[in-house]
């Protein structure tokens, strides 16, 4: 019985980490392209540039404080 239920503990934990994995790959693929898009804006001096990194900034922003709500 204890084996059974440790097994089952193990296996829990295996597919909690696994979804953990998947998810933070998820979010890292999207900012990843989020920074590329900046990236190839291509904008017109530093202030066109800082502006957009700060658009990036702002969105992660939103969506730290989305995650820390749930």
């Amino acid at each position: 019985m204890l084996n059974d239920q440790s097994a089952l503990v193990k296996e829990f934990q295996a597919q909690f980490a696994k979804k953990v994995k998947e998810s933070e790959i998820e979010s890292l693929e999207y900012w990843k392209e989020q920074l590329d898009k900046v990236l190839n804006l291509k904008p017109e001096g530093v202030a066109a540039l800082q502006a957009q990194v700060k658009r990036v900034a702002n969105m992660m922003g939103t969506r730290i404080n989305t995650l820390k709500r749930l």
